[in-house]
C-alpha cells in the first residue's frame, strides 16, 4: 500500500476513500458478486482503520445497483446513532429501529439501522417487513448476540465486519456462521503509512496466580477487584503513570466499577484531575464527563469497559489497561482508543499492568487472522498460562531509580537460574538468596561514596527484593502469606547487616581503593 501525501491532505469525511479502502470494497463487491445470494461474508480491518465508512459506501453502492434494502445491525445504541449519522454523510436515507421507532412510514426507507436486542424483539413481534433485505451488514461482528438473527436471512448477503475475527465465545467460533474472512490493512501497514499512531508500550510485571477465570472464559470482575484495589496495586497504578502518562491525556480501564471507584479516589487524593466514567451513569452525565475529558488537556478518565468500542477521542495520549483480561478482541480494543492521529500527535503510550503484552504480544503484531479465523482453538490453546507467564518475568527497575545505580553495569539477579545451579551442585537452597544479597550488596557499594549511601540505596530495592523472595519461594514451592513475609522482612536485615560488615572490603575490590574515612 502505497499513500500519497497528496490522498492524505485530501481526504475528508464523508465520500472521500483512501485507496485500501476502495480495494476493500472492491474485493466485497466481487465476492458478493460470485457468491450464493445466502453467502455469509467475514471482512477484517483494525480500530481506527475507517470499517464505517467502508461499509457505508458499500450500501450507498448497493443501493444504487440493486432494487433490494440493506438492514445494518450494531450491539450497542451509541453505535446505531453513529452508523446512521455516517450513511447519512454518504448520501443514504436510513432509519434507526430502535425501541421507540414507529415503523408505520418503514415502506419509504431502502436501509435500517437497528441494535440486535431491538431488531430481534421487533423480529418476534413481526413488525418490521424483512422481506425484500438483500444485504445484512454486522459491525462487531465477533459478538455472538447476532447469530441467532441469523435464521430471519437465510436469503440475504451477511457482511460481518470486526478489527479481531475471533469469537467472544470459545464454543461459537466464527468460522461455523461465517464462509469466508478478507484481511484488511495490517495495523503495521497503517501506521507506517500516517493512518493510525504507534503504540509505545511499557509492561510493569503483576502476580495474576489469585485470578479466577469464569463461565465466559474471561478473569472474573470479583477476582479482578480482589486484586486491584489493594493498595500495593493501585500505588503501582500511581507510579506508573508518573513514570509514563504524567500530564498527558490518559484512559484507564479496569475490571469492574469498585475498582475503577478506588481508582478515581487514589489520582484525587494525589491531585490529579480525574472523572469516573460507568454504565450506571445517565445519558446526560455521561454526556458532560466526556466533554470535559475532551477539553481538558491532562485529564484522566478511569472506567469499566464501556468505552471499549463507540468511542472516538484522538486526543487521547495515554491508555492504561490496570486489568488482565484473556480476550484478544478486548486487549485490541482497548490499546486501539489511543490509535487515532492528529496533526501533532504520531504516537501513544500504553501501560500495561495485567501481563496482557506478555499474553498476546505487542499491539500491531501481524497476526495470522486467517489462522485464527479457521482454527481459533489452536491459537487459544497457544496462550501461555499465567503461571508460565510470571515464570518468565524478570525485574525491571524503573528509569529514575535505575539512575541511582548508573554505575553498576548490569543489576539484574536471575533467582531461577541459580537455584537450579545450586541444586544440581548439591547445595542448599539457602545459598541463592545469601548470593542474591551479596549481589543486592554489591550494586549499592557500587553507587555509594560510604556505607550510609549504601544502606540508603538499599532502602530503594524493596520491590526488588520482594519479586525476588517471590521468585525463590515458587522455586521452593513454599509460599504460604506469613513465610514469604517473613522471609522479605528477614532478607532487608541481613543485607543491611552484610553492608555494615563489608563494606570496605568489597569498595575496595571494586575500586582497587579503599574508602575515604
Amino acid at each position: 500500500m502505497s499513500i500519497s501525501v497528496t490522498e492524505l491532505e485530501e481526504r475528508k469525511e464523508g465520500k472521500d476513500l483512501y485507496s485500501y479502502q476502495k480495494g476493500a470494497i472492491d474485493k466485497i463487491f466481487k465476492s458478493f458478486d460470485e457468491s450464493p445470494l445466502d453467502y455469509h461474508l467475514l471482512y477484517q480491518l483494525p480500530t481506527g482503520g475507517g470499517k464505517t465508512v467502508i461499509f457505508s459506501e458499500i450500501v450507498r453502492q448497493y443501493l444504487k445497483n440493486h432494487k433490494k434494502k440493506v438492514l445494518v445491525m450494531t450491539h450497542r445504541i451509541e453505535l446505531c446513532k453513529q452508523t446512521s449519522n455516517m450513511l447519512t454523510e454518504f448520501g443514504v436515507m436510513n432509519k434507526v429501529v430502535d425501541s421507540k421507532a414507529n415503523l408505520s412510514d418503514q415502506a419509504e426507507y431502502s436501509c435500517f439501522v437497528a441494535m440486535v436486542e431491538t431488531l430481534n424483539n421487533r423480529l418476534h413481534d413481526d413488525k418490521l417487513d424483512i422481506s425484500d433485505i438483500g444485504l445484512v451488514i454486522i459491525d462487531e461482528a465477533h459478538y455472538n448476540s447476532f447469530t441467532k438473527l441469523f435464521k430471519f436471512f437465510s436469503k440475504s448477503f451477511i457482511l460481518g465486519v470486526t478489527a479481531t475475527p475471533l469469537s467472544s465465545s470459545i464454543e461459537l467460533p466464527m468460522t461455523d456462521n461465517y464462509d469466508e474472512l478478507i484481511v484488511g490493512e495490517s495495523i503495521e501497514s497503517l501506521i507506517e503509512n500516517g493512518f493510525l499512531a504507534r503504540a509505545e508500550m511499557f509492561s510493569y510485571n503483576v502476580g495474576l496466580t489469585s485470578l479466577v477465570v469464569g463461565a465466559n472464559g474471561d478473569y472474573t470482575v470479583k477476582s479482578s477487584e480482589d486484586l486491584y484495589t489493594d493498595n500495593d496495586m493501585l500505588s503501582k497504578l500511581l507510579q506508573a503513570y508518573e513514570e509514563r502518562s504524567k500530564g498527558k491525556k490518559t484512559l484507564i480501564f479496569n475490571n469492574g466499577i469498585n475498582t475503577s471507584l478506588h481508582v478515581y479516589d487514589t489520582f484525587r487524593r494525589a491531585g490529579y484531575p480525574v472523572a469516573h466514567l460507568d454504565n450506571t451513569n445517565t445519558k446526560k452525565e455521561r454526556e458532560l464527563i466526556l466533554q470535559w475529558f475532551k477539553k481538558t488537556p491532562d485529564a484522566i478518565l478511569t472506567s469499566v469497559s464501556i468505552l471499549t468500542t463507540g468511542f472516538d477521542e484522538p486526543t487521547v495520549e495515554s491508555i492504561i489497561l490496570n486489568r488482565a483480561t484473556k480476550s484478544l478482541t478486548l486487549y485490541y480494543q482497548m490499546i486501539g482508543r489511543g490509535s487515532r492521529i492528529l496533526k501533532d500527535k504520531s504516537t501513544f503510550s500504553v501501560i500495561d499492568l495485567g501481563n496482557n503484552f506478555h499474553r498476546f504480544g505487542p499491539w500491531g503484531d501481524n497476526l495470522d487472522w486467517q489462522r485464527i479465523f479457521k482454527s481459533p482453538n489452536y491459537y487459544l490453546d497457544a496462550i501461555l498460562s499465567d503461571e508460565e507467564l510470571e515464570s518468565n518475568f524478570r525485574y525491571e527497575m524503573p528509569d529514575e531509580l535505575r539512575k541511582e545505580f548508573s554505575k553498576s553495569k548490569d543489576v539484574h539477579f536471575d533467582i531461577q537460574r541459580t537455584y537450579i545451579e545450586s541444586i544440581r551442585s548439591g547445595e542448599s537452597s539457602k545459598v541463592v538468596l545469601e548470593r542474591s544479597i551479596e549481589q543486592h550488596a554489591k550494586i549499592c557499594i557500587e553507587n555509594s561514596e560510604d556505607v550510609y549511601d549504601a544502606l540508603g540505596l538499599a532502602k530503594m530495592l524493596g520491590d526488588d527484593i520482594d519479586f525476588r523472595i517471590q521468585r525463590y519461594t515458587k522455586c521452593i514451592s513454599k509460599s504460604t502469606y506469613n513465610f514469604v513475609e517473613w522471609l522479605k522482612g528477614d532478607y532487608r536485615k541481613k543485607l543491611n547487616a552484610y553492608l555494615r560488615s563489608n563494606f570496605d572490603e568489597v569498595f575496595e575490590a571494586i575500586h582497587g581503593y579503599p574508602p575515604e574515612d
